[in-house]
């Protein structure tokens, strides 16, 4: 692996991590919506990640060059049930449906992906000063 591939590796994490970040600030934003129906009530999202792969060089090994996303996939957890017979949105048995945001597990992941991408940012600036280290070195 070249110390230029670097960048596109830690690019693609950044990328990655992004969208695991904007993932986390939907799903937090849709913690306390409220819906007249299960299958309407708001499931949390989570990116599913996927590792790209080089092609063989001749060898039976591919080397890992970066990461993408998937898909987006759907938490399957239970959809919160209330009982609020005054509510507008009751259902006829005056239940309402909240999301299965769980806000705690939201905030971790929001921490782990910031710290990812700052990572990210961190093995970039590396690679850049070694590089530029490099060609200082016959001066």
């Amino acid at each position: 692996m070249s110390l230029f591939n670097i960048f596109d590796v830690a690019g693609s994490g950044m990328s990655a991590q992004s969208v695991r970040l904007n993932t986390v600030a939907s799903n937090l934003a849709n913690a306390d919506n409220l819906s007249g129906s299960a299958a309407q009530a708001y499931r949390a999202r989570e990116p599913v990640f996927k590792a790209i792969y080089s092609a063989a060089d001749g060898t039976s090994q591919s080397q890992v060059v970066g990461v993408k996303v998937s898909a987006i996939a759907t938490s399957g957890a239970a959809i919160q049930t209330r009982y609020m017979p005054g509510s507008p949105m009751a259902d006829k048995n005056g239940y309402v449906y909240g999301s299965n945001v769980n806000p705690i597990e939201e905030m971790v992941n929001m921490i782990s992906a910031s710290r990812s991408y700052q990572n990210d940012v961190q093995v970039l600036n590396t690679s850049k000063e070694m590089l530029l280290r490099t060609l200082t070195l016959g001066s």
